[in-house]
C-alpha cells in the first residue's frame, strides 16, 4: 500500500475531513495502536497504521446516522487504491451498525484498536496529571471490568482482539504503550 498514500498525504485527509480535535486525536491513537498491533502480528505496519489513522474520515458527517458510518470513508479510501483488506477493515468497525460480521483479522484488529483508545483516555483522565505516564496496565484492565467507567466503550470489542491471537492483558499493555508514544500530540 506505500504508493497510495505517503503518512504524510493521509494526515493531510485526515485534517480535510476532520475538524473535530478529539477525534482527530482518537485516529492518531488508533493509528499507533495499529501500527503496533501490526508488528505483533507481523503484518503491513504501513497499511495498518494508515488505515488505523483515516478510519473515521466519515465520522462527523454520519454520527447520527449510525448504518451510513464508513461508507463515505470507504469510497474516499477506494479512489485513493486502498486495497480491498483495508476496504473491508474499515467496514467491519462498523459491523454492527451495517449489519455485516466482523470477520477479518485486519477488522477486528481496527475495532479493538479504535476502541480501547475510549478506555485509555478516560483512564489517564482520572489521575490528577492526566498523563498517560502515569497510567498502568493494571488499571486499565480494571476499568474494563467497572461497566459504570466510560460507560459507552464497548468492552466485547476490545475483547475480540484474543481472536487474532493476542491475549487481552498483552493487547491493554500494547496498546497503552502506543499511545505513551504519541502522548505530546495527544495532549496526555
Amino acid at each position: 500500500m506505500s504508493a497510495t498514500l505517503t503518512r504524510e498525504e493521509a494526515f493531510g485527509l485526515l485534517r480535510k475531513e476532520v475538524q473535530n480535535e478529539n477525534l482527530v486525536k482518537h485516529c492518531l491513537a488508533t493509528e499507533a495502536i495499529m501500527r503496533k498491533v501490526a508488528e505483533r502480528l507481523g503484518e503491513d505496519r504501513e497499511e495498518w497504521g494508515i488505515t488505523g489513522l483515516l478510519h473515521d474520515l466519515d465520522f462527523e458527517s454520519t454520527k447520527n446516522s449510525p448504518q451510513e458510518h464508513t461508507k463515505k470513508t470507504v469510497e474516499l479510501l477506494k479512489e485513493k487504491g486502498f486495497p480491498e483488506g483495508a476496504l473491508q477493515a474499515v467496514r467491519e468497525h462498523n459491523a454492527e451498525a451495517l449489519g455485516i460480521p466482523r470477520q477479518s483479522k485486519f477488522g477486528i484488529a481496527l475495532s479493538c484498536s479504535e476502541t480501547i483508545t475510549g478506555l485509555i483516555v478516560a483512564t489517564a483522565l482520572v489521575y490528577p496529571d492526566k498523563k498517560l505516564a502515569s497510567v498502568k496496565t493494571k488499571s486499565v484492565r480494571k476499568r474494563m471490568k467497572e461497566t459504570a467507567f466510560a460507560r459507552r466503550v464497548n468492552r466485547e470489542i476490545i475483547r475480540e482482539c484474543e481472536r487474532i491471537g493476542i491475549p487481552l492483558e498483552e493487547f491493554i499493555e500494547l496498546s497503552l504503550n502506543a499511545m505513551r508514544d504519541i502522548a505530546e500530540p495527544l495532549g496526555l
